[in-house]
Formats: C-alpha cells, sequence, structure tokens
C-alpha cells in the first residue's frame, strides 16, 4: 500500500485513541481533585505537566483555573492535544482514506467529530463532565469495535493497530506517572490518601476490576504500577502494547528496526524495577519509557512512511515520460 496512505490509517489510530485517553484522564483527574483536599497540593496544573502541555497553555494563559485548564485540553483548537483537535484530525485522517475504511467507521468517526463540537464545551462545566467525557469513551470502543468487526485485516488495519497501541502506551504511562508526580510533588498530607490515589489511576485506564480479578491484594502501589506496566493480558498495559506492537508488524516488511527498538524496550522493562515509594525515581523510569515509545514512533515513521515515500518517488520517476 502507499506510505502516504498507511501514515494517515496510523495517525488516524493514534488521534482515536488519544481522543479517548484525554477524555479517560480529564474524567478521572477531575473525580481525583474532588475526592482529595486543598491541604495535598493537588492542582490543575499537574495535569498539563502530565500530558505535556504546561508550556503551551503558558503561552496563553497565567494561571491554570479549572475552566481555562479544562477549555484548553477539551475544546481549544489551537491546542493540537485537545480532544476536539484530536478528534478532527481523526475524521480528516479516515475521510481522506475512505477507499480502506469501511463506510460505517467513517460515519462514526465523522459523527463522534461532530458530537465533540456541540457537546465538548459543556463538559466544562462539572453538571454534565461525567456524562460527555465518558460519551466520548463509549463512542471511541464502538469505533474500535467496527474497526476490529468490519476492517479487513490487511496491512492499512495493522498500520491503525500500531498508532492505537503506540498511544495507548504513552498514555498509560503518563497516566503512572500521574500518581508518581502526585506523590513527588505534592504536600506531605498527600502520602493518608495513596490508596485513593492509585485506585484512581487504575480507573483511568479501566483497570481496577482487573487488578483484583488478578492481583487478589488491597491497593497498594508497588503492585499497580507492576500490573500497569508489566502485566501481558491486561490490555491497557505498557507490556500489553509493546507485544501488539511487535504482532501487528511482524507481517509488515522492513520490520527489522522497529522490533530491534521494541526488543530493547521490553528487556528494560523486564529488567527494570519503578519504586512507587519514590516518586521522583518513578517518574525518570516513566520517562524513559516514554522516549522509547518516541523512538518506536520515529523507526515506524522512517522505515515505512518517509522510506516508502522515496520508493513511490522513485517509481513514480521510472514510469513517467522523459522529459527530453
Amino acid at each position: 500500500m502507499l506510505s502516504r496512505v498507511a501514515e494517515r490509517i496510523y495517525w488516524a489510530g493514534r488521534y482515536l485513541e488519544r481522543a479517548e485517553n484525554t477524555a479517560r484522564l480529564v474524567n478521572t483527574y477531575a473525580n481525583l481533585l474532588l475526592d482529595l483536599p486543598e491541604e495535598t497540593g493537588v492542582t490543575w496544573s499537574q495535569l498539563l505537566k502530565i500530558v505535556a502541555l504546561d508550556d503551551l497553555y503558558a503561552e496563553r494563559h497565567r494561571k491554570a483555573k479549572e475552566e481555562k485548564v479544562l477549555r484548553f485540553l477539551l475544546v481549544d483548537e489551537r491546542n493540537p492535544g485537545s480532544i476536539l483537535s484530536s478528534l478532527r484530525e481523526a475524521r480528516e485522517n479516515v475521510r481522506t482514506t475512505r477507499d480502506v475504511v469501511p463506510t460505517e467507521v467513517w460515519e462514526s468517526v465523522n459523527e463522534f467529530y461532530l458530537m465533540g463540537q456541540h457537546q465538548l464545551a459543556r463538559a466544562v462545566a462539572r453538571r454534565r463532565r461525567f456524562e460527555v467525557l465518558s460519551d466520548c469513551v463509549t463512542r471511541s470502543q464502538q469505533i474500535t469495535g467496527l474497526l476490529s468487526g468490519t476492517m479487513s485485516h490487511d496491512q492499512a488495519y495493522q498500520f491503525l493497530r500500531l498508532g492505537n497501541h503506540i498511544e495507548r502506551a504513552d498514555m498509560t504511562t503518563r497516566v503512572v506517572d500521574a500518581g508518581a508526580a502526585t506523590l513527588a510533588y505534592g504536600k506531605k498530607s498527600i502520602l493518608h490518601y495513596e490508596n485513593t490515589l492509585w485506585m484512581t489511576v487504575l480507573r483511568a485506564l479501566s483497570g481496577y476490576q482487573m487488578y483484583r480479578r488478578h492481583v487478589r491484594r488491597r491497593i497498594r502501589g508497588q503492585d499497580v504500577i507492576e500490573f500497569l506496566l508489566t502485566d501481558a493480558e491486561f490490555p491497557r498495559s505498557v507490556m500489553h502494547a509493546l507485544n501488539a506492537i511487535e504482532g501487528y508488524s511482524a507481517t509488515l516488511p522492513h520490520r527489522e528496526p522497529t522490533h530491534d527498538v521494541l526488543h530493547r524496550l521490553r528487556s528494560g522493562l523486564e529488567g527494570g524495577r519503578a519504586t512507587a515509594d519514590e516518586g521522583e525515581s518513578l517518574r525518570r523510569y516513566v520517562d524513559d519509557l516514554q522516549r522509547g515509545f518516541a523512538e518506536v514512533h520515529r523507526t515506524i515513521e522512517a522505515t515505512w512512511f518517509r522510506h516508502g515515500d522515496e520508493e513511490e518517488a522513485s517509481s513514480e520517476a521510472s514510469t513517467s515520460p522523459d522529459p527530453r
């Protein structure tokens, strides 16, 4: 398939996953702030750091007030990481690849974007927040199901799922980072609410029930971290994402550079150990994982998108009339 089509499909997968994950994170963080007293020092500015948008936000706003942060993360189209921006980009990428995507999927993505235009601004207010953001998660899950059940599992589908899982792994590390940052930079009183914090982290990834089923212990930071990073059976864990990326790329040509990066990441994940009670150390560990997934993305881009562009240009040049 053409590299430009593969790239658009890949980014459609990433943007759809990003919209869902941002909705999950904002919803969960808002609930966390309601559960924790002000003296713990947990604020909206920390959420901006988690999603690496604090510098962009600071260019436009002086203080991290609840309403402004939520508008920035939900509907600000000047913010490339907002839910509405993600939906706009997902819609455009699906629209331009409609010949390889089922019609039902295109219609669902288009409806999702239109819903976002009309409803996301209402999530700024607490009264409608949970309802609207939960609807975003549900719609994204429905599209994922449609893709799985109606789209041929060919190369286009493989690139879409590569995008899904890279974005999902990145967000999982950011959610874990949220717990680490809260412990590292919050006031000492946050330690009294540590169980609440890690329970919120699990719920942000819909992992609370599976954690209780498989770990079968009370909520403990160290167990939560190991579950979300290394449990290969949980669909939103980092290890599951690594395995999925390797599996979906296994039949693609020139896969060796990507697999080399994945193997290094897996070795570090299996050999390292993140400690929940050392917040700053855990943050560095998570930062290393995020840099690793950024390298996976760059390798995918160089192998199948930019490399493919060169091959297509060469092919077009060889078949076009000689200008002389």
